[in-house]
């Protein structure tokens, strides 16, 4: 049973990717984008869906054990390192070019795999030490944001026309993201302003985090631009911006076309695991802290990545999110897929 924990070091081949796309040339500048959109998918096609759930010895162990925790912190100093490395590699390197352009998607994908995907674990956490890594893993990607609209929005509101993440039937990705995008950012600023409303403090002042992120991450952009130059900072800005994009295209596939009914004029009914697509798929799983069992982080959302448990009922994804984000890429062919999948669910989603 202690071996099994052993298979979420698995993720860790993400950063080695990166590793080998700053320090080489040629195919190796695209290791991470060839790995994430290209290995992974194969293998998640091929191997078997695992549904398989901890027995109550097993969770009991987990929980008590800090292991699972401690993979989660070392990757903040990962991320940083890598960030560093990223610029160093590409400084010098005249813009656009072949190489340029793979090793700014190598660290779009750390951005998603690492700096968002695991801020988000943390982030779900209450402890102070949690939250503060969280923050530090999403300053690293520019999208301080998330950190209050995801907890605070997001799961209040997924289901709903009211949540940015939130994909509505037929709606195509790439206006998907230009709905997002400037929703989750006005969306933790009105989240923020109502906080401080509740709390009787000025909107305008150092009490509100959203000011305090983006000053943050003002601060970060000049540091990069003084320490680098400007290429440089075109280039993590291109970086943060392809991981921020892969963030909101998981969303995009996460609760496209599921729907909670509206039971009050104020009200939306519970949110069950039914109003999120769960995946099984074993490599993605590993790679992403377990987020594919997105069903359970939904109904729960407070559950430690290793405990979450397969939904019978919840709706199921044909493949793992990298397979699914390609997909998506194609409006027709995820239509044909998708819809094909929302017409054998219950009538009521």
């Amino acid at each position: 049973m202690k071996l099994n924990r052993l298979k979420y070091l698995f993720v860790y081949t993400v950063p080695v990717s990166a590793v080998l796309s700053f320090t080489g040339e040629g195919l190796w500048a695209f290791a991470p984008l060839i790995y994430a959109f290209g290995i992974v998918p194969v293998f998640e096609f091929l191997l078997p869906v695992n549904g398989r759930n901890l027995t109550e010895a097993e969770r009991n162990w987990v929980e008590n054990s800090r292991f699972f925790d401690v993979l989660l912190f070392v990757m903040l100093p990962v991320q940083w390192c890598l960030l560093v490395l990223f610029f160093v590699s590409i400084q010098g390197l005249d813009p656009w070019t072949a190489l340029w352009w793979g090793r700014v998607s190598g660290m779009g994908v750390m951005s998603v795999v690492v700096g968002i995907n695991v801020a988000h674990e943390l982030g779900h956490r209450p402890g102070r030490l949690h939250q503060l890594a969280s923050q530090g893993l999403l300053l690293s990607t520019l999208y301080l944001q998330f950190f209050i609209e995801h907890n605070r929005g997001h799961h209040r509101d997924v289901g709903t026309h009211g949540d940015p993440g939130t994909a509505r039937k037929w709606e195509v990705l790439f206006l998907f993201w230009l709905r997002a995008l400037p929703t989750v950012w006005r969306g933790a600023w009105q989240l923020e302003a109502a906080r401080l409303k509740r709390a009787k403090q000025p909107i305008w002042s150092r009490h509100n985090q959203m000011i305090r992120f983006q000053l943050t991450q003002v601060a970060l952009v000049l540091v990069v631009w003084q320490l680098f130059g400007v290429d440089v900072l075109i280039g993590f800005g291109l970086a943060s911006l392809f991981g921020i994009l892969q963030l909101e295209t998981v969303n995009y596939i996460e609760h496209y076309g599921l729907t909670r009914k509206k039971v009050s004029e104020f009200r939306y009914e519970a949110v069950r695991p039914e109003h999120s697509w769960n995946s099984n798929h074993t490599v993605g799983r590993l790679l992403l802290f377990e987020i594919s069992r997105h069903s359970d982080h939904h109904h729960l959302p407070g559950k430690p990545y290793p405990t979450l448990d397969h939904v019978e009922d919840a709706p199921q994804m044909p493949t793992g999110y990298p397979g699914m984000i390609l997909m998506a890429l194609v409006p027709p062919l995820w239509f044909w897929v998708m819809h094909r999948q929302i017409r054998r669910l219950p009538s009521r989603i």
